[in-house]
């Protein structure tokens, strides 16, 4: 399963890197005379080989183009919550007093937060664009990597290699980011890795929702969003993206699990 787990995963990233050359139709790209066409499988158009929408777009190019956005999203918005948590969980190690009362502050009232709610309360007050959204998503979770990196700085800094290290007159930089940080940095990409399909899954929710992605852009969540009223007669439209979120955070999750106990010594 894990082995199955990261070849869909790298077949995701080359779909998104190398969707304009492998999407047979631009994602935007209507043809009402074609709208609604099942599948090519299933007796639809032999040009559209997972059937067309309501606009008549082609299904197969929009999954294309939808993997490419909501993978970028998830990543990145990922990797901000983990640059942003993991700094300010190193900070209030470091620090200790009140720096540390209130950065462990922020992150019980990040945990006790309604994140739609915060999301509803931005995306209101500033609009929607790319940019804030992804910003958005990697606000949700940084607090999970505050946690971790200040436990596990602070648990490194009683081991003797940092203590020998600021001994010798290394600056502190070199210690936390030469000596501490590859230490750590096994448990905090578990940690990624793991966060990752809850970001998938989040993007897909707001977007489906209209909070997200907003046309001529698509995702996988705008494409849930856009067959909601086809459920009944026009199965593909969402199946398409719903098993393509499916197999996708499943994936994520198998790989986190794995990561995680190749890792543990004691699994091995």
């Amino acid at each position: 399963m894990l082995v199955a787990a990261c070849v869909w995963l790298g077949l995701m990233v080359f779909v998104a890197v190398f969707a304009p050359w492998i999407a047979p139709y631009g994602y935007a790209e209507q043809d009402l005379l074609l709208r609604l066409q099942p599948p090519s499988f299933a007796g639809g158009p032999p040009g559209h080989w997972l059937g067309t929408d309501h606009l008549g777009r082609d299904v197969f190019s929009r999954a294309i183009y939808s993997i490419r956005i909501s993978m970028a999203v998830a990543f990145f918005g990922a990797l901000i919550g983990a640059v942003v948590g993991t700094s300010l969980g190193a900070l209030a190690a470091h620090r200790r007093g009140l720096v540390e009362e209130i950065v462990m502050g922020l992150v019980d009232v990040q945990a006790a937060l309604p994140f739609l709610i915060f999301a509803l309360l931005v995306i209101a007050f500033f609009g929607n664009d790319l940019f804030l959204f992804v910003l958005v998503v990697g606000f949700q979770g940084w607090e999970r990597y505050a946690r971790l990196a200040r436990g596990l700085v602070l648990d490194a800094k009683t081991r003797g290699y940092a203590a020998a290290a600021r001994s010798m007159g290394l600056p502190l930089w070199r210690v936390y980011f030469v000596h501490i940080g590859p230490n750590i940095a096994g448990a905090m990409a578990v940690q990624f890795t793991l966060n990752l399909p809850e970001t998938i899954i989040l993007e897909a929710g707001l977007s489906f929702l209209g909070l997200g992605i907003q046309p001529p852009l698509t995702s996988l969540g705008l494409m849930l969003n856009d067959s909601r009223n086809y459920i009944l007669l026009h199965w593909w439209l969402p199946a398409v993206p719903g098993a393509l979120i499916f197999i996708t955070a499943l994936s994520m999750s198998l790989i986190g699990d794995g990561l995680r106990d190749w890792l543990d010594r004691s699994q091995r």
